[in-house]
């Protein structure tokens, strides 16, 4: 069959090619995402050689080669060489070779990222309803806050007893302390000022920061991939996400000298953000070994004032996650006792303003 590989690259299905003997003739980009490798790791490779435990996967391979008729199979599990499980609905279908021989078109869709579509579509909505209260909310909040503030200024003036000025000073600090915070709740407040930027100049700066205020005590492992490209971003509001995200590690970890923090960075193919298809995005994990988050936090860890810590404003993530979204891309997490991990997600050719 012959598919040109451009074509095959463009799509959102992993499309995998088999020869009679199950080896792998083509794997398009999709597919290599799907099943995190590289089609030159693959060319010439027994199918079951992509897989851990690839039993069920060969058998439907083999099922259509020995009765040469199509099969669908929903949600069917596959451990990748990773060690990740994925879920995937297999289609596979043969074909005649030109030399008589039978080979096997091998379609993959990804259970998860469809789900995972379905939630971040969900998500934004909900996110965006609650952006929307938020502003009617601080519209509300800071009128009569530089009402009280101005007040009290001019109370001030009037006051015969220079020592009664100590309670108008106080009410004109925590004016500004509820303006500033109603400020941080409304998220960046500026337009995106894009810039070709190394993803790892932004980690290696908050590494830095990181490491400082820790007293370098703290442990950061850095796993970069070289070959990332630069790509336009905002410099300041990246290193604020990705600062936001790794201090709320550090301060979770129950003690600094047993806190391990990883900074990771991959690319990945044909991956969705909300309804838009990228040909390729940055991945970013941040990696932690600390306590976790617990369970009834995780599901609104992004929404603005849900923190974990009785001292916390619960603004850190919520920041994040508007950053990033700025740039077109999105935060996910993933927690459990001994791991948390937030990763984000960068366009890289962004065309947003």
């Amino acid at each position: 069959m012959n598919l040109e590989p451009k074509i095959l690259d463009s799509i959102s299905t992993g499309v995998l090619v088999l020869d009679s003997d199950l080896r792998v003739c083509s794997l398009n980009a999709a597919g290599q995402a799907i099943l995190d490798t590289s089609e030159a790791r693959c060319l010439g490779e027994d199918a079951k050689n992509l897989l851990l435990h690839p039993e069920q996967w060969l058998g439907i391979l083999t099922q259509v080669l020995e009765s040469d008729s199509p099969h669908a199979s929903r949600s069917v599990a596959l451990m990748l060489l990773s060690g990740q499980e994925i879920h995937v609905d297999v289609i596979v279908t043969p074909h005649h070779r030109s030399d008589g021989e039978t080979g096997l078109l091998v379609e993959l869709l990804a259970v998860d990222r469809l789900l995972r579509i379905s939630r971040d579509g969900n998500l934004q909505h909900a996110q965006e309803t609650s952006r929307a209260i938020i502003r009617g909310l601080a519209h509300e909040i800071k009128n009569p806050l530089g009402g009280v503030r101005g007040a009290a200024q001019l109370l001030a003036r009037e006051l015969p007893d220079e020592h009664l000025a100590e309670y108008t000073g106080i009410i004109i600090r925590e004016a500004d302390r509820l303006r500033d915070l109603v400020d941080r709740l409304l998220g960046p407040n500026r337009q995106l000022e894009l810039k070709p930027l190394n993803i790892h100049e932004v980690l290696e700066h908050v590494r830095n920061l990181i490491s400082a205020e820790s007293e370098n005590r703290v442990t950061i492992i850095r796993d970069y991939d070289p070959s990332l490209p630069e790509f336009p971003c905002d410099r300041a509001q990246l290193i604020q996400a990705v600062l936001n995200i790794t201090r709320n590690a550090l301060q979770a970890a129950p003690s600094l000298a047993d806190c391990k923090i990883t900074l990771r960075t991959r690319s990945q193919r044909q991956f969705t953000v909300g309804t838009k298809l990228h040909r390729l995005v940055c991945r970013v994990d941040i990696i932690d070994n600390g306590p976790g988050i617990p369970e009834e936090l995780q599901h609104s860890v992004f929404a603005p004032m849900v923190t974990g810590r009785a001292e916390g404003t619960g603004l850190g993530l919520s920041i994040a996650q508007s950053s990033v979204q700025l740039h077109g891309g999105a935060i996910e997490c993933e927690s459990s006792p001994g791991e948390t991990r937030f990763t984000i997600f960068l366009p890289m050719e962004q065309t947003h303003a």
